[in-house]
């Protein structure tokens, strides 16, 4: 379940990510309530994973999850490009996760 609760936090991070993008800076109704509801159920998942794996191990694989995530709704949703350097940049993020959650003795396997 560790990992089930990973995903919901970082599916609730993109989704108040993306809901703070369309808040405009808190000054719609809505999208700003989106945000604190998806911020809150991030978190609170996130801490149920902190319950068998180190807080490193969650955070690096939270945060990179949410970037490859943010930057592929930034493109599709709000039209956003991301040139060569950032496209390469999730690929090392990525290939970091991998590293982590293969060989790292930090992470239950």
């Amino acid at each position: 379940m560790t990992y089930v609760y990973l995903l919901i936090a970082v599916a609730a991070e993109t989704i108040g990510t993306s809901a703070l993008q369309a808040s405009q800076q808190f000054t719609r109704f809505w999208p700003s309530v989106f945000v604190i509801v998806a911020y809150a159920a991030a978190f609170y998942f996130l801490s149920l994973t902190l319950r068998t794996l180190p807080v490193g191990i969650v955070y690096a694989l939270w945060s990179g999850l949410g970037i490859i995530f943010i930057a592929l709704i930034g493109f599709a949703v709000f039209g956003q490009e991301l040139d060569l350097a950032a496209v390469t940049g999730m690929a090392l993020i990525v290939a970091g996760i991998g590293v982590i959650h293969l060989f790292s003795n930090a992470t239950p396997h």
